[in-house]
């Protein structure tokens, strides 16, 4: 059983993000870079009109971790109802617990407030708004961004099922709706979520940062060749190499 490849190819890429997601935390724990996002966050408050904060409103939908785990979950089961085989559904339940052991326990162990922190809450001291670490409650899980992170992994396996699931029709995906698909919702979120205030910038890189290190990690699974139960024998095709 051998991985599949992914581009750019290489573990040092995946080196290289986690290393980049680390020395991101470490230097915002050291006091680095919060400047910069109390600048941008400053930048965005004073240039937010009604028609601007409900158009990124409605965009940053595009990064909704719930929503998006059905609709890949629907899809992965409507291809494996049409191939008649679980395979299909194993990426989208391999994303959410990836998900679920990452972003969660990193929010809650940084302990960052959002942007927005100071206003819902008059009693957090406005030069601590900013810092990992420093407090407890409701608003001390902006770090890392959920919605960039969960865009860029639930987008990945949206376009890792759209192939399959059009070639069951009939049907084949240009190549360029695919890089669509998996580029444009992340870029749209990571903006957006910055610009509404509910994450700092640095939330969102360190967000991209953890998506593209799972999205490489989901797609390395030979998805295909992975043992499978006996009892699964009728329900075994392939659905990636699926003619």
């Amino acid at each position: 059983m051998r991985l599949r490849p992914v581009r750019p190819a290489g573990w040092r890429w995946d080196a290289l993000l986690l290393a980049a997601l680390v020395a991101l935390t470490v230097l915002l724990t050291t006091g680095h870079l919060l400047g910069l996002d109390r600048a941008v966050a400053d930048w965005a408050d004073t240039h937010r009109p009604t028609a601007a904060y409900w158009t990124a409103r409605v965009l940053n939908y595009l990064g909704q971790g719930t929503p998006l785990t059905l609709l890949a979950a629907g899809v992965g089961v409507l291809v494996g109802i049409r191939l008649h085989s679980v395979r299909p559904v194993l990426p989208p339940i391999a994303a959410f617990v990836l998900t679920y052991l990452t972003i969660g326990p990193l929010k809650l162990w940084t302990d960052r407030a959002a942007p927005s922190a100071s206003i819902k809450e008059p009693f957090l001291p406005e030069g601590d708004a900013v810092r990992l670490f420093h407090t407890d409650g409701p608003y001390g899980v902006s770090y890392p961004s959920g919605h960039v992170a969960n865009s860029i992994v639930w987008y990945g396996v949206l376009a890792l099922l759209l192939a399959p699931l059009l070639r069951t029709f009939g049907r084949t995906v240009p190549p360029r709706l695919v890089t669509l698909v998996r580029v444009l919702p992340p870029v749209v979120v990571l903006c957006t979520t910055t610009y509404l205030g509910w994450h700092w910038l640095t939330d969102s890189l360190a967000g991209l940062l953890l998506g593209l290190l799972l999205d490489r990690i989901l797609h390395r699974v030979p998805w295909d060749d992975l043992p499978l139960p006996g009892r699964l024998r009728d329900w075994d095709r392939p659905f990636i190499s699926y003619p």
